[in-house]
């Protein structure tokens, strides 16, 4: 566990328990030494979550992640898969195809008139 989790988990502790957070306070719950400008940082960024008074385990913090990577490749295959996210890429691309043929039509009459130009100089 880092110092701030440890420091966000007092300072939730004291939040449930009603007390509002303080450096004293939380200096005095912390198993390790910490510099004042860290808890007073810590304590500034703090939000209260009150179910966060204990550090997630590895095994939770897998787990959920796991369930996480799923819902998104589902999300993601349903996406891709739809009609609606197809017809949106197909007109990106006709537009972007349209904007690089008018570019080279461009380039083209560029080319034609530097060519008639120097053809004229000779």
């Amino acid at each position: 566990m880092t110092l701030n989790e440890e420091i966000n988990i007092c300072a939730n502790q004291l939040a449930n328990e009603g007390k509002k957070p303080s450096v004293a306070l939380i200096k005095a719950k912390l198993s390790q030494r910490a510099p004042l400008t860290v808890i007073i940082t810590a304590l500034k960024n703090w939000q209260h979550q009150p179910e966060f008074i204990a550090p997630i385990s590895d095994e939770e913090f897998v787990s959920s992640n796991k369930a996480s990577v799923s819902n998104h490749s589902e999300l993601i295959k349903e996406l891709i898969e739809s009609d609606s996210i197809k017809k949106i890429i197909e007109q990106s691309l006709k537009q972007e195809l349209t904007s690089l043929r008018e570019e080279l039509s461009e380039i083209k009459l560029v080319i034609t008139e530097l060519s008639e130009q120097l053809n004229g100089r000779k």
